[in-house]
């Protein structure tokens, strides 16, 4: 199977999603799929990370070498400066744009990464939310640089539980809003509704096969740890101080990825300072990451209708049926798996 099949007027696209927790291999599986001398299909890829989104932060967010990228064309990479914010709304329609493109390229559209939020949002559709409010959102921001970040966390996990859950304490754009939302109406941004399609509650603009990484969770970490010592050999100390120098720091969205904000350390006077034990900051990375895969794979396992596919050594022969059954014509979707059993 050299490609997908021309893109036909009238052809709902076909997207592969393929996702798992950091350090799961999921560009070592796209690489073996879609690039070589007899790749599964033409195929593109649709970033679903939303810290590579980030120009300059190449090692800390762990984006493809530029080699893969010459192999592979990937979307939604180095589009936005460090200072911007980027969101779900703006992920899900840049991602459309892009998945019409390539389908009508004749390739098949892969939407891969570890933001959840991202995946189920695309997959889904985004829930309707209410209007922005800016004399509420100003008050906000007073009371975040009076109060902190930690006293609105805690009136949001008294007003939004499930919210407060989904947000970390420094990614304070979704905090303000969550706050905002909860204010304005009354109601938990959490509690307002997807579209609810009908069926199997995907939406109907396209035709999904979504495909999970699943490795036993002491594997993942031990990953995570041999990468996080791989990329401070590789340099990423010197790539967050250049960034630091360049004029960026702990406030601005970007830097607020893990694999960067742990190199500051507040100096007691509402400042930072850059951090001087590298091994302390090592240590905190590897940490970070590996709470945060914890926190992915248990949001993965309440996807719907996910083929969880184990990463061993057949992981992208295994792969690569599942997706000649979803290409070939007239053939039913192959059946989705149960979610793993992940313990906590």
């Amino acid at each position: 199977m050299n490609h997908p099949g021309a893109a036909e007027a009238g052809q709902t696209p076909p997207v592969l999603l393929l996702f798992g927790p950091t350090a799961s291999g999921k560009t070592e599986i796209l690489e073996q799929l879609f690039t070589g001398p007899h790749p599964l299909c033409a195929a593109e890829v649709v970033s679903a990370d939303s810290m590579q989104v980030y120009r300059g932060m190449d090692l800390g967010t762990a984006k493809p070498s530029k080699e893969l990228l010459a192999r592979l064309p990937h979307h939604l990479i180095d589009i936005r400066d460090i200072k911007e914010q980027f969101n779900a709304g703006e992920f899900v329609r840049l991602a459309d744009r892009a998945v019409l493109d390539i389908h009508r390229r004749g390739a098949l559209p892969v939407v891969s990464g570890g933001t959840g939020f991202y995946l189920v949002n695309f997959v889904m559709g985004l829930p309707e939310a209410p209007p922005s409010d800016e004399r509420i959102r100003a008050v906000l921001r007073e009371e975040l640089r009076e109060k902190g970040a930690a006293a609105l966390m805690e009136e949001l996990i008294a007003g939004d539980p499930v919210s407060a859950g989904r947000i970390h304490l420094h990614d304070e754009y979704r905090l303000l809003r969550a706050l905002e939302a909860f204010r304005l109406t009354g109601r938990p941004l959490s509690g307002y509704a997807r579209p609810g399609f009908p069926g199997n509650g995907f939406r109907p603009d396209y035709r999904f096969l979504l495909v999970a990484l699943d490795r036993p969770r002491s594997e993942v970490y031990r990953r995570i740890d041999e990468r996080c010592e791989v990329m401070f050999r590789m340099g990423l100390p010197d790539e967050v101080r250049r960034l630091w120098e360049a004029g960026y720091g702990p406030g601005d969205p970007g830097m607020k990825a893990i694999g960067c904000r742990e190199f500051f350390i507040e100096d007691g006077e509402g400042g930072f300072q850059f951090a001087e034990d590298m091994e302390a900051v090592k240590t905190l990375v590897a940490r970070n990451t590996r709470r945060y895969a914890k926190r992915q794979l248990t949001f993965f396992a309440s996807l719907p209708r996910v083929h969880w596919v184990s990463a061993g050594q057949d992981a992208a022969a295994r792969i690569a049926g599942l997706v000649r059954q979803f290409l070939s014509p007239g053939t039913p979707p192959p059946e989705a798996q149960d979610s793993p059993d992940l313990p906590m």
